[in-house]
């Protein structure tokens, strides 16, 4: 059986999970990180002190994306596109995702982690005209395209499809992006994304 270490709310948790709940794939998660800690046992797999890793008959691998690239190959073929330049493609939105993420840090930090007399309003400000900005770059590649993917829904659609969740759902300002909005609410009518991704952000 798959174990998947980490607790759910995390970002990176979360891209692991839906892709299993997606594939189809039995699985155990087990809660690690956070108000979790990281217990010995834990961090002998995974020194980094982050989440997520997983355990597959004994082989055990950490970094999220490398995560969802394996997993797609041992169970779920389909969700990466065998054709190199489409592969190469989805591939690179889900490195795109890690430069998005430290556009959303300071915004995700103040208003999730934090309580409101600790908040840095400029610093969310600044956050949240960034992420508008990275998302403008998204949504001219979805105007061409149904999914970030191509054509079919894929893993390359996972890795900002959870941090898309976080953007509607933060307290912010929000540039209109049509295209972004709907391949989102494509997204949300998926049953393993509203199941992963679509709960509380604290």
């Amino acid at each position: 059986m798959l174990i998947i270490w980490g607790r759910l709310n995390s970002h990176n948790v979360k891209k692991v999970a839906w892709l299993a709940e997606e594939a189809g794939i039995l699985y155990e998660r087990r809660d690690v990180g956070g108000p979790f800690g990281f217990p010995a046992d834990y961090l002998a797999k995974n020194p980094n002190k982050l989440i997520p890793t997983i355990e597959h008959h004994g082989f055990v691998l950490w970094e999220s994306n490398a995560i969802l690239r394996y997993m797609a190959a041992q169970f779920a073929g389909e969700l990466w596109p065998t054709d190199l330049e489409l592969r190469a493609s989805a591939d690179r939105w889900m490195d795109w995702q890690f430069s998005y993420a430290q556009a959303q840090r300071d915004a995700f930090l103040n208003l999730v982690r934090r309580a409101p007399e600790a908040r840095d309003d400029a610093a969310i400000t600044a956050s949240a005209r960034a992420c508008g900005d990275m998302m403008a770059i998204l949504d001219d590649a979805l105007g061409g395209h149904r999914w970030l993917s191509g054509d079919d829904f894929g893993i390359g659609d996972i890795p900002m499809g959870v941090y898309a969740h976080t953007w509607f759902t933060l307290d912010i300002d929000r540039p209109a992006r049509p295209h972004v909005e709907n391949w989102y609410a494509r997204l949300c009518e998926r049953p393993a994304y509203a199941a992963t991704v679509m709960i509380p952000l604290s």
